[in-house]
């Protein structure tokens, strides 16, 4: 039983760093990509982030590129997203997605994943 778990949410001012951990289980080797995803009150889940298993390559949205970096520790089964510079409209519900793939994965359409997170609140004020 596939089960990804989000921690390191919290309240952060403006400028501030985070970094979120999503801790992946039921997976029986390191073949999956992860991707962080957001969501906003009254609005829809936007893709953030993903990393692929096959090399480890990544993808930003333009929105965050620059200011996030995502990692991964295969020994650890955990992936991470570094936030820094953060921003009000960085306040989001955050959640971690998996998808089996040997395949380099750059999407981070919320459609193509299969396994999710229960999400981690981040809230950017002052």
């Amino acid at each position: 039983q596939v089960q990804l778990v989000e921690s390191g949410g919290g309240l952060v001012q403006p400028g501030g760093s985070l970094r979120l951990s999503c801790a992946a289980s039921g997976f029986t080797k390191n073949d999956y990509a992860i991707g962080w995803f957001r969501q906003a009150p009254g609005k829809e889940r936007e893709g953030v982030s993903c990393i692929s298993s096959s090399d480890g390559r990544t993808y930003y949205a333009n929105s965050v590129k620059g200011r996030f970096t995502i990692s991964r520790d295969n020994a650890k089964n955990t992936v991470y997203l570094q936030m820094n510079s953060l921003k009000p409209e960085d306040t989001a519900v955050y959640y971690c997605a998996a998808k089996q793939s040997l395949v380099v994965v750059t999407t981070i359409d919320p459609a193509f994943y299969d396994y999710w997170g229960q999400g981690t609140q981040v809230t950017v004020s002052s």
